[in-house]
């Protein structure tokens, strides 16, 4: 191969080097995972290593990523539009349907206004980053989403942080913003949390945020498609609507394609045009993408037995992993971890249940706490009764085979 005519820099194997030392030190801590590479569609079933088996990691809730009309919309607009767009939104990369798709999200969320991202993770980065400054304050949960830390990170805002989904320590945390005297002040909180699949309290969380009057931004990544009605999120869960004042959310999982949107005032949205940076500063979706993604919101409106679906399923699986004697921790939604402790027995929980015929990812730090590592669970609404039969045996056999049981 030509490569092995280059010859290697003193400088690039220095760094080689002292990265394989981090690399090691992942391996002793049982965290070195390699990618598993899907030779298949993502669906109830995928084949990795040649071999089919029941994915329960995937967060494509409802199966709309091949879902007919979907693939449809996406082979129709790239045949019109082409396969990209060709530049950012602010010069030359914004077509009809990028705003065809911001009114269907505004007016499918309940909002005056929506603007679309690349990704769930940009538009928290995005959204944060440009809407706060020196002098304005973050109240977080601590257990809110990496997406939203890097944001705040990359603010010269000051952020106060809340035990997780405890209201009265947000008002703490609240008041204490408010005595600062900081201008702006942000209570930030994950709709639907993606590690340990709890909701947030939010009519409480709201309340306490009026008294101080602070904003309230929820990211709902992992409740669009999956609470309210038709899967219009946490936000219509609770009927709050009018009260959040950033509606996050991703169009990756349950809607089945790719990319982020915030869903809020007009003022919202011409502020983010003008100072976003990841808006400002990438390619606009190819309009493939872009229809797909308002196909899914028809199917959303037209087809709500999916969602129904979908919460059958997790309540099967979900009895199932008790009954068996897993600790599934507080679910409330379709994620459901099987709890393992440290990070070795769920890599080890995770490849017994790969041999059994079951694809589910084990998580461990720094995406959890270290002594909360799991094997994280998703049901869809694709997945049938023999399709979680089979994988409740799977587990049964695997969590006895590690001692977990």
């Amino acid at each position: 191969m030509v490569i092995d005519s280059i010859h290697t820099s003193d400088a690039v194997r220095t760094l080689d080097a002292s990265l394989q030392a981090d690399l090691e030190q992942l391996r002793g801590e049982g965290l070195f995972r390699p990618l598993r590479v899907l030779e298949s569609a993502q669906m109830a079933e995928v084949v990795i290593g040649g071999r089919r088996l029941v994915n329960l990691s995937s967060n494509n809730y409802l199966g709309l990523n091949t879902h007919p009309r979907l693939i449809e919309a996406a082979v129709e607009a790239a045949t019109e539009w082409g396969a990209g767009s060709g530049a950012v939104r602010t010069i030359a990369g914004t077509q009809s349907l990028h705003q065809h798709l911001e009114a269907r999200l505004a007016t499918f969320k309940r909002t005056e206004a929506a603007l679309t991202f690349q990704s769930g993770y940009t538009v928290n980065v995005g959204v944060i980053g440009s809407m706060l400054e020196q002098g304005d304050c973050v109240v977080s949960d601590k257990l809110n989403h990496a997406s939203i830390i890097d944001g705040i990170r990359l603010t010269k805002a000051d952020r106060i942080l809340y035990e997780h989904t405890d209201p009265d320590d947000a008002e703490r945390a609240l008041k204490e913003a408010r005595d600062r005297g900081y201008r702006r002040v942000l209570l930030i909180t994950d709709g639907v949390f993606s590690m340990d699949g709890d909701i947030a309290p939010l009519p409480e969380l709201v309340e306490r945020a009026e008294k101080y009057d602070a904003a309230v931004m929820v990211d709902d990544a992992h409740g669009t498609g999956v609470l309210g009605r038709n899967g219009r999120g946490s936000t219509d869960h609770f009927d709050l609507h009018g009260r959040v004042a950033l509606n996050i959310g991703t169009l990756s999982k349950a809607v089945g394609v790719v990319g982020g949107y915030v869903a809020a005032s007009q003022t919202v949205r011409d502020h983010l045009i003008h100072k976003a940076r990841p808006f400002l500063f990438s390619s606009s979706h190819p309009p493939a993408v872009v229809m797909a993604c308002v196909a899914a919101i028809d199917v959303l409106e037209q087809e709500p037995q999916l969602i129904e679906r979908l919460w059958d399923n997790a309540r099967y699986l979900k009895k199932g992993l008790a009954d068996a004697g897993f600790d599934i921790g507080r679910s409330q939604t379709p994620i459901t971890p099987v709890m393992c402790g440290e990070a070795g027995q769920a890599m080890a929980l995770s490849d017994q249940l790969m041999q059994r015929g079951v694809f589910a990812q084990g998580i461990g730090f720094p995406t959890v706490a270290r002594g909360q590592a799991r094997v994280r669970t998703i049901v869809t609404a694709t997945h049938t009764t023999a399709h979680l039969d089979a994988a409740l045996a799977a587990f049964s056999e695997a969590g006895k085979a590690i001692g977990l049981l």
